[in-house]
């Protein structure tokens, strides 16, 4: 008979962005910001009662006789994953400041943080890029909002057990041939880090976000754009962080040269019907190399990104980069840590780290509402933002995201390392290519 704490495998995508931690800050956010005041006994009792509904949010993360596992914590670890932070009238909220980084390793897996100011309640739902990707911790947010009306409905009111799922990519993979995982394997670029975001100096600082958000109109007009050429809203972005990063640089040896960056899809969409899937791990990273003249337009690189990205949504996209990982995580620990050895020693010999774009797509707020107020009355959800991973040199990432038709780009950094006045520079390069 076992004595330890119930334990579940850790699948290669959570492990590697555990380890991630090393190159960056992996806690992301969610931020809901309200008109009015919640129930804080009732969004408590809804979060405890949604670590419960959840075995993997309910563990912490830990490496056993050398396997990565997923254990259960006691109830009483629980508590920490809830927290009221009352404001002064002059107090800042997220995004202006950042919720502290979740401890993957403590658990549990949710932190809701309440930060309580006159005017309304803002609510972070905060986790780690271990645990889910930012679809994930949307779900998570979207599951405790539900779990709060059922309690405010009925005090008995317990989310669904999820019970233990497949947290795997292999439901993803069994879209695909043997044969088509073959040529996606042999097809798949190799990462090639080629330059860097400017930095002050490399060593840590204090974590920072930076964010525009473009109105309705300005949107609409990317759209138009998009549609003029054949793509999409997202191969427009894409080709504005390009040439934003290259403007931000200013440098020679740039031009006519190959450059990368990584962006990112969510392999949910391939999967058939509409399943509402538990929080997880299953986005997939790609590289896409361009090379810019001195003076390119948006006009000049976007029919190559179309044509790029159109092939990786007709085509393989996902089996390369799952195999890839696979491949190490077949090794075990060992071989894990040699590749984050090695990935690091590069980063700090070369100097050289390819920037991240990441559109996490449309988000409603009908995902979250409605959200009852102490007394009952249905609360306006007056802002929505979306922290992303945070990033120290070498790393630099953007994420966007579109609420109420509105487009916001979003990083998040460590000030210090990173000037500031770089970073809001960098998004209005690349405002300035979207118009």
């Amino acid at each position: 008979m076992s004595n330890h704490p119930p334990r579940h495998p850790v699948p290669p995508f959570d492990l590697f962005n555990v380890l991630f931690e090393e190159i960056y800050d992996p806690t992301m956010t969610v931020v809901l910001t309200f008109d009015g005041e919640l129930d804080d006994e009732l969004l408590r009792t809804a979060t405890m009662r949604l670590i419960r509904s959840n075995p993997y949010i309910r563990s912490r993360f830990a490496v056993v006789d050398g396997q990565p596992v997923w254990e259960e914590i006691g109830e009483e670890e629980w508590e920490r994953a809830f927290s009221i932070l009352e404001i002064p009238e002059n107090g800042s909220i997220p995004p202006a400041v950042l919720p502290l980084p979740l401890d993957v390793r403590a658990g549990p897996q949710i932190r809701v943080t309440v930060y309580r100011r006159t005017g309304g309640d803002c609510v972070c739902v905060t986790c780690h890029h271990g645990f889910c990707d930012a679809k994930g911790l949307l779900t998570m947010a979207e599951d405790l909002c539900s779990a709060y009306r059922g309690v405010m409905q009925d005090p008995a009111y317990r989310p669904a057990p999820t019970g233990s799922y497949d947290r795997t990519t292999d439901r993803v993979l069994s879209l695909f041939t043997e044969e088509e995982c073959r040529l996606a394997v042999a097809e798949e670029e190799p990462f090639i880090d080629r330059w860097h975001f400017p930095a002050e100096w490399v060593r840590r600082g204090r974590q920072r976000t930076v964010y525009r958000t473009l109105t309705a109109d300005r949107l609409a007009r990317i759209k138009a754009i998009a549609k003029e050429y054949g793509g999409t809203v997202n191969d427009i972005l894409i080709t504005a962080f390009f040439l934003a990063f290259v403007a931000i640089r200013d440098d020679p040896a740039d031009h006519g040269a190959p450059r990368g960056i990584l962006t990112s899809a969510d392999m949910r969409r391939l999967l058939p019907g509409n399943e509402r899937l538990p929080p997880m791990n299953l986005s997939v990273a790609f590289e896409l190399t361009l090379e810019a003249q001195p003076g390119a337009t948006l006009q000049d690189l976007l029919p190559k990104v179309t044509a790029f990205m159109r092939t990786r949504k007709d085509g393989r996209i996902g089996p390369g980069c799952i195999h890839f990982y696979d491949e190490i995580y077949a090794g075990g620990m060992d071989a894990v840590e040699a590749f984050f050895d090695g990935m690091v020693d590069r980063y700090t010999t070369e100097g050289e780290k390819n920037p991240v774009f990441a559109n996490l797509g449309i988000v409603s707020p009908d995902d979250f509402l409605p959200v009852p107020g102490k007394e009952g009355t249905a609360l306006s959800l007056e802002q929505f933002h979306i922290i992303p991973c945070i990033c120290w040199p070498y790393g630099f990432l953007v994420a966007a995201y579109t609420f109420r038709g509105e487009l916001t780009l979003m990083t998040a950094y460590e000030e210090g390392p990173y000037s500031t006045e770089t970073v809001e520079r960098f998004l209005e390069y690349m405002d300035g290519f979207l118009r």
